[in-house]
């Protein structure tokens, strides 16, 4: 995973560029080996700045962390649209649920981070977790429309769902989650649905 970030949206000097991209380098290292709630003295320490430098970068955690996913977050949104065009509605929406939970797993806690955020209109994440969850409403009502979904399952439902498949598998597996997520999305289908038993 690029840990490049969106660029500025100020042009920078070249020194403050480099210790823009250094901040980001070692907040995805420290996020990658001690979750979201790694110190960020610690990342500033690791980058070689002082901590004033990494707040004017980055305010907040927020903020940090939308540096580091927003190009993701955009594609995962972006992904559900192409998604749009898939024979299988619900297949569609399985294939995006599966994207979603492999992005709130790349930081142990971020799933956490991202149920705050869309709740929270004053966070740096909330206008990209908007948008994953603005994009996969598009397919839930897809797969509603074609009476393969729950008429009364929401967005919010679905995105809760992703991030909570995605906690439980930081406390067990990836394998853990995906089983997980196979039951919920089965759980997603109409009420009184029937499914075919293995084998037959």
């Amino acid at each position: 995973m690029s840990t490049a970030g969106p660029a500025p949206r100020r042009r920078m000097r070249a020194d403050a560029r480099r210790n823009y991209e250094r901040l980001l380098t070692e907040a995805g290292a420290a996020f990658a080996e001690r979750g979201t709630d790694a110190s960020l003295e610690d990342v500033a320490r690791r980058a070689g700045v002082a901590n004033g430098t990494l707040y004017a970068h980055f305010p907040t955690r927020q903020a940090l962390l939308e540096a580091l996913l927003g190009d993701r977050m955009r594609a995962l949104a972006g992904r559900a649209h192409e998604l749009m065009d898939h024979p299988s509605p619900h297949e569609a929406l399985l294939l995006w649920a599966r994207a979603a939970v492999a992005h709130a797993t790349a930081y142990r806690g971020l799933a956490t981070s991202l149920m705050r955020a869309v709740e929270d209109e004053t966070s740096e994440l909330y206008a990209a977790c908007r948008s994953v969850l603005d994009a996969g409403e598009h397919l839930l009502g897809r797969a509603q429309r074609a009476g393969v979904t729950r008429e009364d399952a929401t967005a919010a439902d679905l995105y809760a769902l992703v991030n909570s498949v995605a906690w439980a598998g930081e406390q067990t597996s990836a394998a853990q989650a995906e089983r997980l997520l196979s039951f919920a999305m089965e759980g997603l289908r109409p009420l009184g649905t029937v499914r075919p038993a293995r084998g037959r």
